[in-house]
């Protein structure tokens, strides 16, 4: 009867963390899926002041952006699949845009500022398409962006190959608006038709 117990009370404490769990991730993104879309809306406290270096060595700033629509990816240049992926995604969705491409800037911040210099990284978003805007900085100018945009990079096993280790990093695309606020969140796999079609209700 005991071990039943205890055991019916360990089921319920796992459920309950399963829940909470969920409720807090559902606080804190605010997300909702729509219909069989890949596209999360809401969390509006993603996004905020950062101070980075773009691909000409030059800082900028969030204001740097304000008037404009941005696509902000996280990734890094050695990056052997998610990130080509998205670039290619990128590049897709400037070319269906047309001349309302000038609307739009989409950004490619790295989460391996050790690696991925500004040359390294200008040359890397240019092979995909000119209007991609690559960012750097130092590791704790990193670190600040990423929490503002609760973006995810890491280095793994970097200790034992320091010239090829890997990054896990998050694969999501905001959408930013004008104001820089969030306007959706884009999951890995999503298609330029369907940005497309989300930014041009915007335009």
């Amino acid at each position: 009867m005991n071990r039943f117990f205890t055991y019916a009370v360990s089921v319920l404490v796992v459920v309950g963390l399963v829940i909470a769990a969920f409720i807090i991730a559902n606080e804190m993104f605010g997300e909702r899926i729509q219909g069989t879309s890949r596209t999360i809306v809401g969390a509006p406290q993603i996004g905020g002041p950062f101070t980075l270096v773009n691909e000409d060595g030059q800082q900028v700033t969030e204001e740097d952006f304000k008037g404009k629509l941005m696509l902000v990816f996280f990734g890094y240049t050695f990056c052997p699949d998610v990130c080509p992926t998205e670039l290619n995604v990128f590049s897709e969705v400037m070319e269906a845009l047309g001349e309302d491409a000038e609307n739009v800037v989409p950004v490619f911040i790295t989460v391996d500022p050790d690696r991925d210099t500004a040359e390294v990284i200008k040359e890397y978003t240019d092979a995909f398409h000119p209007s991609i805007i690559g960012l750097t900085g130092t590791p704790e100018q990193i670190t600040h962006v990423k929490k503002q945009y609760r973006a995810y990079g890491q280095a793994v096993e970097k200790e034992k190959d320091p010239e090829f280790y890997l990054v896990d990093h998050t694969s999501f695309t905001y959408l930013m608006g004008r104001d820089g606020e969030m306007i959706t969140v884009f999951s890995y796999g999503t298609k330029a038709e369907e940005i497309v079609a989300n930014i041009e209700k915007l335009l």
